[in-house]
């Protein structure tokens, strides 16, 4: 006899928006490893990561997200690249990153406020 899966648990937090201010690279990837592991623990049903404040990203930014984007997958949910810079973007297509993970362009964001499901990562001083 076999029982059905689980379901997945609620979505508490619908969407959940990170924006990176720095590099997105090998140095400071595992401060952003750990908040995306802190944000993927909330069961968002969306992660949009804002790019348009990083200045550079390498082939290990590129892994990680292809990472988040798969954790996502198997809990239903989707990741979205927003407002990389064109310079960013050519990366970002070279790599192919946009075959599997949608990128979009930048418009209007919701206002920041406390407990609104964003995060900002910013470099420490």
């Amino acid at each position: 006899m076999t029982t059905a899966p689980p379901s997945p648990p609620e979505c508490a937090v619908p969407l959940v928006e990170l924006e990176i201010t720095d590099e997105l690279d090998r140095a400071g990837l595992s401060e952003v490893a750990v908040v995306l592991d802190r944000i993927l623990a909330l069961g968002p049903r969306e992660v949009t990561i804002d790019l348009a404040g990083c200045r550079s990203v390498d082939a290990a930014a590129v892994a990680l997200l292809l990472d988040v984007h798969r954790r996502l997958l198997r809990q239903g949910a989707a990741l979205t690249v927003r407002d990389p810079h064109p310079r960013i973007r050519r990366i970002l297509d070279t790599a192919r990153l946009g075959e599997t993970v949608p990128i979009v362009p930048g418009g209007p964001r919701p206002p920041a406020g406390p407990a609104r499901g964003r995060a900002r990562v910013v470099p420490a001083r």
